[in-house]
């Protein structure tokens, strides 16, 4: 019997040299993935499946076209978690910017780019000749860095004697790199993510000056919101969305609905093995339990609790934060390789033994990256380097709401801008690739 690689080879209609070319393994990868003797990875897997579903399977003359609805980019893209979210509404994006190399690397181990996935965005921005670079969309999706606004960093640059917020040259006008993209290519709708912080910032003068910029200076009409993560995921992960619009078109973020955060889920939906049975998977579990390197060592381990019980002493709240199946975690930070003390998972039946770390794959789970029990997403990283991913993404299932409550405010500017415009419709069909919804059906 044929594996389902197999299978989907066959219905592709590429020989097996041309799938390997495509899936960048080699030829005897792929005869072992279609013999079912090692579990292809699932980026391939993907690929090959939207090529054959793309006129293969319907009788001839009456294959589906699949366009996207928007296009839009992803800016300061990090490991794609709004990529996630905007294409399982129906966009297509034509660009990607993130600077961080293995953040990359992650990111195209997960999504098959068609488009260029850019390092630097100031090599886009630095004249009008290299913002012409950047295609046109209809959507800007940007989680721009947070370092120069967040509490923790604002705390680290005061202790170095640097400045922060707009005066950091190096990272707080990054923002304005944003609002020349936006300037130059007019899209329908953006959105920004940042940190709860943002609006406190220097006594609230960062955020006023963001919205100035974006409401007078650029002429968008624009709603936020501070959501907590909390209501989708099992910790508390509270972040500012911006959401802008080109036209006054009655948008408002107070109207999305929000679950009850007292519903969400706990840490049991995302730990191994806890409420759902799952395969081992090197090197985070083995013999049906977690790979001992995540038990914190006794020497951190006693470290940990010293420095906790100093500061309770002095009345401070700082020290680890100790958890279980039925509990919810702190925010996972990008620090969390350095001793994973913010979230620490019991063992042992009262709590007694030395407790553990997340494993990536957890963290993938309580970032929403993977759905509880699953493990589909690729991590081709460090430990080291997966924890500062996760620490520093979006919570994809928040994004996707926030995403969904967008859509029919982008798509009544984006079909406006088309209607009536039969060429210009066909010259995007023409230029754009699948992505997920059906819009037309060829006679």
């Amino acid at each position: 019997m044929l594996s389902d690689f197999a299978v989907l080879i066959e219905r592709t209609g590429l020989s097996h040299q041309e799938v390997a070319d495509l899936c960048g393994v080699s030829l005897t990868t792929i005869y072992r993935w279609a013999a079912g003797k090692s579990k292809p990875q699932p980026l391939a897997t993907r690929k090959l499946a939207e090529i054959a579903s793309f006129g293969h399977g319907e009788p001839e003359g009456q294959q589906r076209l699949v366009l996207p609805e928007f296009r839009y980019i992803d800016l300061f893209a990090g490991i794609g978690g709004f990529r996630r979210a905007f294409d399982a509404i129906g966009g297509e994006c034509v660009f990607t910017s993130e600077w961080d190399k293995s953040c990359r690397t992650t990111y195209q181990a997960n999504f098959a780019c068609r488009h260029e996935v850019a390092g630097d965005i100031r090599e886009y921005t630095e004249c009008q000749e290299a913002l012409k670079r950047i295609p046109s969309h209809d959507v800007l999706v940007a989680g721009f860095p947070c370092q120069p606004f967040s509490i923790a960093g604002v705390s680290k640059k005061n202790a170095l004697g640097r400045e922060h917020g707009f005066r950091d040259l190096t990272q707080g006008t990054l923002f304005f790199d944003l609002a020349r993209i936006i300037e130059h290519h007019r899209p329908a709708a953006f959105l920004l993510e940042n940190v709860r912080n943002l609006v406190s910032h220097d006594k609230g003068n960062t955020f006023r000056v963001i919205r100035h910029t974006l409401e007078h200076e650029l002429g968008y009409r624009i709603g936020f919101r501070l959501i907590d993560s909390r209501s989708w995921v099992p910790q508390g992960r509270k972040r500012i969305l911006i959401a802008g619009f080109r036209e006054d078109i009655g948008f408002d973020f107070e109207s999305m609905t929000i679950p009850d955060p007292k519903e969400g889920p706990t840490l049991g939906n995302i730990l191994h093995g806890v409420r759902h049975a799952e395969p081992d998977e090197l090197p985070y579990t083995t013999g049906g339990k977690v790979a001992d390197k995540y038990t914190l060592s006794p020497g951190l381990w006693q470290y940990l609790r010293d420095y906790k019980k100093k500061h309770n002493a002095a009345g401070n709240g700082f020290g680890f934060g100790l958890v279980g199946p039925d509990d919810i975690a702190r925010t996972l930070s990008a620090r969390y390789y350095k001793d994973g003390s913010e979230i620490l998972v019991r063992r042992g039946a009262a709590g007694q033994a030395r407790p553990r770390r997340l494993t990536p794959r957890e963290c993938a789970r309580l970032m929403g990256f993977d759905r509880p029990g699953e493990s589909s997403f690729v991590i081709p990283v460090s430990d080291t380097q997966a924890y500062k991913q996760f620490g520093n993404s979006v919570v994809v299932p928040m994004a996707v709401t926030v995403a969904q409550h967008m859509k029919p405010y982008i798509l009544d500017i984006v079909r406006g801008k088309t209607a009536g415009q039969p060429e210009l419709a066909l010259e995007l069909a023409s230029a754009n690739k699948p992505v997920r919804k059906e819009l037309t059906e060829l006679a």
